[in-house]
């Protein structure tokens, strides 16, 4: 069996012109060496004390898989709303679960909706193209952003030409009665007349 033969590119960067190539290449030289060799770190032994545990003023999410938080974690979105209690539901299941998972992603999205619905109910109308990245997509990425175009354009057009076609169909029904039933309803509604002598 042959290898391939590695050829040299003309667009291959020169590491000699980039400055700071190759600094970890040196293992006596190497930053990050004492965070691996432990022997001469003091900070993980039996008489190490644990930091102060954060008192957080919201609810915190703990997966079940451990016994305690840790000691710092994040406030600044507490749960809310139905994605909040999405997410409380999928903290029942484990990590290693696929329904936890799905859950949370399907929280994230119901989020977005219900941040929409906060602004607008507090007057401001959000910027959703601007939030989405049309306009760095529209400069980076023209082609990808017509791709995109056009498969919403295509769907948008089969599924109004699905729905037109269905309201065609049943508009256009025609009811059938039966006889008896028509003669009864004209009987019904003639006036009767009555003589007074």
């Amino acid at each position: 069996m042959t290898l391939p033969v590695k050829t040299r590119s003309p667009h291959l960067v020169d590491t000699a012109t980039v400055t700071g190539w190759g600094v970890d290449a040196d293992p006596q030289n190497d930053p990050t060496y004492s965070i691996r060799d432990q022997s001469a770190d003091q900070g993980l032994t039996r008489d190490w004390d644990r930091p102060a545990i954060q008192r957080p003023d919201v609810e915190i999410f703990q997966s079940i898989e451990h016994i305690r938080q840790p000691a710092v974690v994040g406030v600044s979105t507490p749960p809310r709303g139905v994605s909040g209690a999405i997410r409380r539901a999928a903290f029942r299941y484990s990590e290693s679960h696929w329904f936890h998972w799905l859950m949370l992603m399907g929280a994230d999205r119901i989020d977005v909706v219900e941040g929409v619905v906060d602004d607008l109910v507090h007057g401001h109308v959000p910027n959703v193209p601007g939030e989405m990245g049309i306009r760095a997509e529209l400069k980076h990425n023209k082609a990808g952003f017509a791709k995109k175009l056009a498969v919403v354009g295509g769907l948008s057009a089969v599924g109004i030409a699905l729905l037109a076609r269905r309201r065609r169909e049943h508009g256009t029904r025609e009811v059938v009665i039966p006889e008896a039933q028509v003669s009864e309803a004209v009987a019904d509604q003639r006036p009767s007349h009555r003589e007074d002598s």
